[in-house]
């Protein structure tokens, strides 16, 4: 059995080092909000699956390529001529302002459907981690993401969803629509403070409300993030909250991945609520410093690197 498994889509990123209307270099890499977590969560010394499509081109070889470089397992992974691989572009505009753009209708991840859901959950899981990215592809990706987080349990695996909501990809009542009626078969909700609304009772109007209102409904942790301020992780017993970690940020893309995958790890060893917590805003500092979605995750052993003297060199 795997410690996580997650599916959705990941694709070719393009990042340029300038406004694309200047022209100029673009770096070929890979991005995904669930292919991020996982590859977080292997260099965290945990197994972890990702189960989506890719198409059959040269962009889908990269991305098969690199997750199992970083030690992902993509056994349960496949590979159709229904659609090419996803693309996405990041623009910087403004200091630390990334402006992205999709070019994934009609992709291969979008074909996504409840079969390879069923096939990548045959042989179990410790934790099935869900996001709102994958349910906003389409019809059988939304069908995949509710097949998925019903027939989890059924299997003895805990269910994670981050509501990673994309603005570009559909609307906030769509989102509320598909992803409300999954929040009471999750066991932890991941959500930004204006996220919360979309899973929520509709008739809350406060973020206590909301998160009371999740938590009535079965959901053992519901964790709030909340940017440069840190996160907070309410449940049962109370609540809990630590700040970021401060560092130079050079790049918050894939910030929100990155604790996702720290506060998942820390889940997983058994770890105390604020533990978890302190792992996860680590994680969030490592990405927001370094360029990339995933490319600035931290080893295990590299957690400890946020307490050396800045400017230091490590001999």
């Amino acid at each position: 059995m795997i410690d996580v498994l997650t599916f959705g889509e990941t694709m070719a990123a393009l990042r340029a080092g300038q406004p694309l209307q200047l022209g100029g270099c673009l770096n070929l890499s890979v991005a995904g909000a669930e292919s991020n977590v996982a590859i977080g969560l292997s260099r965290l010394g945990h197994t972890a699956r990702w189960a989506g499509l890719t198409g059959d081109d040269e962009f889908g070889r990269l991305v098969l390529r690199t997750l199992r470089a970083e030690g992902v397992d993509v056994s349960r992974a496949a590979t159709t001529d229904a659609g090419p691989t996803g693309l996405v572009v990041f623009e910087p505009r403004i200091a630390d302002l990334v402006r992205v753009t999709y070019y994934r209708t009609g992709s291969a991840g979008s074909t996504l459907s409840t079969d390879h859901v069923r096939a990548a959950l045959s042989d179990g899981a410790r934790i099935v981690h869900v996001t709102g990215v994958t349910a906003a592809l389409g019809p059988g990706p939304r069908e995949a993401v509710g097949e998925a987080v019903r027939c989890a349990p059924t299997r003895g695996a805990r269910v994670s969803l981050d509501v990673n909501y994309r603005a570009r990809l559909w609307s906030p009542e769509e989102a509320a629509s598909a992803l409300r009626p999954l929040a009471g078969h999750t066991d932890v909700v991941i959500a930004s403070d204006d996220e919360l609304p979309l899973v929520a009772d509709a008739r809350a109007t406060t973020e206590y409300a909301r998160v009371e209102s999740l938590l009535e409904q079965g959901v053992a942790e519901v964790v709030v993030k909340r940017g440069a301020d840190g996160a907070e992780v309410f449940d049962s017993s109370g609540s809990t909250s630590r700040p970021a970690v401060s560092v130079p940020v050079r790049d918050t893309v894939g910030a929100g991945d990155a604790f996702v995958a720290g506060y998942l790890s820390g889940l997983l060893d058994g770890e105390t609520v604020p533990t978890r917590l302190e792992r996860a805003v680590a994680a969030g500092a490592f990405a927001v410093a370094s360029p990339g979605d995933w490319e600035g995750l931290p080893a295990r052993a590299e957690l400890g690197l946020l307490a050396v003297t800045p400017g230091s060199t490590i001999r």
